[in-house]
This record gives structure tokens, sequence and C-alpha cells, in this order.
């Protein structure tokens, strides 16, 4: 039996950070997320992605927890030009770009807490 919760169409997706000035930059700046707001007394932010209705939040805490969990992946539509733009900001990648034919690309990275997010150029739309 389906429930109907009734979504409105946002996802916000909660990153821990131990330095929120620093998150923040990272974000804004190598991945181009613009600020929507800022609760230092919370040690929280959001950040808009290119995805409509879909943000980033950034919470400080003593000692980020970056192991298991989702990991964030985002669709491009040049997953090489992605990866080169960003390896050119420093950003680490954790090995080669995957490639599934005919399905997908992925390609794994990290921010600088160590959560790992991903990229993804899908090949289906390709064929």
């Amino acid at each position: 039996m389906a429930t109907s919760l009734d979504y409105d169409g946002g996802l916000t997706c909660a990153m821990e950070t131990a330095d929120l000035e620093r998150a923040l930059a990272w974000y804004r700046d190598v991945l181009g997320f613009e600020l929507l707001y800022r609760m230092d007394d919370l040690g929280w932010c959001e950040l808009k992605t290119s995805v409509p209705g879909v943000n980033v939040g950034l919470s400080q805490v003593e000692a980020p927890q970056v192991k298991g969990g989702a990991t964030l992946t985002f669709g491009v539509k040049d997953i090489d030009a992605a990866r080169a733009q960003l390896e050119a900001r420093q950003v680490r990648f954790d090995g080669e770009t995957i490639t599934i034919e005919k399905m997908v690309r992925l390609a794994t990275f990290y921010d600088p807490d160590g959560n790992k997010l991903m990229l993804y150029q899908d090949l289906q739309a390709e064929s």
C-alpha cells in the first residue's frame, strides 16, 4: 500500500563540515552553488544548486561523520569537461572515471571535509 506524503518537489541534502566558512566557499566557488541563507547561531547554511528544488545544507559540527550514507550524485552533460574544471581547482577524485557502456559514466570526488560526491553523465540519452 503506497502512502501519499504530498511532497512539494523540494529536496535538501544535509552535509556536515568542520568549518562552515570554508565549506560554504568551496560549494559556492568550486561547484557554483548559490547561498540562500546562513544562520551562524545554528552553524547552518543552505545553498541552491542548478537543479530546481534541490538544495545543499551545510551543518558545522565538531567532528564531521563522512563515512557511509547517501552520495550526492550530480548529472552533467560532459563529465570529462566537468572533471577537468574540478581538477583544475585541486578537487580530489577517487580513481578514474568509470564507464558502464551504453548506460552511464561516473566520477567520485570529495569536498574539503571528505564528504563523498559524484558526477554522472547519462549515456542512454546519447544512444
